[in-house]
């Protein structure tokens, strides 16, 4: 990377890199920000000006993006609405970054074919220069060959009078056959995304019948109750969303889930402030905030007469970026991971932890204090899951 830099040494300012870099930080994951800190630090830069450090940076990026390979990403479900929203999402860059193109698998019911060819054709039509190309089929062997990133969308929603025990056993079924494709034809270190609920106990089912990908890299999405959070409060105090970091949802994507902003801080002009400081209102926070991230999607569907698509895609975007580029420093996100025991968490359940990414791996954050209130919430949402992952298996057998 240093030599494909084209730069001449220049003593510029930390200050002014930093700024040069934001404003093309949309075409990078890190990589060229953090040489170009090194080289600024070192002392090696002197008489350039920003404008055209900003802009050989941009030819760099944009003639990586060229000489990149493609990553393949699978989405299945792909004719229905978060399909539908989610796929001009990768199409742009918005899930892996503007410098890296990708070839789209669609992959969907038989009788949503002819939906999936249309937005096949749309795809094709909106001429995305990042896409290199795509796959829309109902076949589920030829959907997940070679893919490096899964977003598994697809599922059996509850209907009507369906018991718990019957859509269990509808899901079951569709993650054992998608985790057996996926096992013999995803690529090596597939990273895998299950949106579809009961997304936790899907991945579960997922991990066990694709033994070859790791543990480490099965997840679900709770990104968007994550996201969710971010939005209440930035709403209460009437900041920029931005602004709010490290709120953490721990446990089931279901109402059990525990919304906490415990650890959770704003940036205020006069420096970091924690969310319970600034909020003032601890019946609030531990009753209407909760309850409100709890029912945000059912509250959508009452509204709209349908399931959230724009949020949960935007919200499996962020999923991705953030597990494959790195969180920022000191920052956290929550995604549902394999339980290692942490927080007297039982290991063997997927179950929604503050995590950190580097370099393409997520890490539980340890150490913060669980109050009497918060243990009381993290085990109620355990004890589901453990009661999901027991019917879950009844259905196997």
């Amino acid at each position: 990377m240093r030599q494909a830099l084209s730069i001449r040494r220049t003593r510029l300012s930390l200050e002014s890199i930093e700024t040069c870099i934001c404003l093309k930080k949309s075409f990078v994951c890190g990589g060229l920000s953090r040489v170009l800190k090194e080289e600024v630090e070192e002392g090696h830069y002197s008489g350039v000006s920003d404008e055209e450090v900003a802009k050989e940076m941009l030819l760099y990026c944009k003639s990586s993006a060229m000489a990149k390979d493609p990553v393949r990403v699978l989405v299945t479900g792909a004719a229905g609405q978060i399909g539908y929203a989610l796929v001009p999402m990768i199409a742009r860059g918005i899930m892996l970054g503007s410098d890296q193109p990708v070839i789209l698998h669609m992959l969907d019911i038989p009788p949503a074919a002819e939906a999936l060819n249309g937005v096949k054709m749309e795809l094709v039509d909106a001429a995305f220069p990042l896409l290199k190309g795509v796959v829309a089929t109902t076949d589920v062997e030829e959907a997940c060959k070679g893919v490096n990133v899964a977003v598994m969308v697809g599922g059996f929603p509850r209907k009507e009078g369906m018991e718990r025990k019957d859509v269990m056993s509808k899901n079951v079924s569709i993650y054992k056959s998608q985790a057996s494709a996926l096992e013999k034809h995803a690529a090596a270190n597939c990273k895998v995304l299950v949106v579809a609920n009961p997304a936790n106990t899907n991945a579960l089912i997922l991990k066990e019948y694709a033994p070859s990908i790791p543990a480490k890299n099965i997840t679900c999405l709770t990104r968007l109750d994550h996201n969710r959070a971010l939005g209440q409060i930035s709403e209460k105090l009437n900041v920029q969303v931005s602004d709010v970091k490290n709120v953490i949802i721990w446990g089931n994507h279901s109402s059990t889930q525990y919304p906490d902003v415990t650890h959770a801080t704003v940036t205020t002009p006069a420096g970091e402030k924690s969310v319970p400081e600034l909020v003032k209102d601890d019946e609030w926070l531990k009753s209407g905030f909760i309850s409100t991230v709890q029912q945000r999607g059912a509250a959508i569907i009452k509204a709209r007469k349908l399931s959230s698509a724009l949020s949960a895609a935007s919200s499996a975007c962020d999923h991705i970026r953030d597990w494959v580029c790195g969180t920022p420093e000191g920052t956290w996100v929550s995604m549902g991971v394999y339980s290692d025991g942490s927080y007297n968490v039982p290991a063997g359940l997927i179950y929604s932890f503050p995590v950190t990414c580097r370099n393409g791996e997520w890490t539980i954050v340890q150490g913060l204090s669980i109050d009497e209130f918060s243990r009381k919430k993290l085990d109620l949402t355990a004890e589901e899951l453990t009661e999901e992952k027991a019917l879950a298996y009844s259905c196997l057998s």
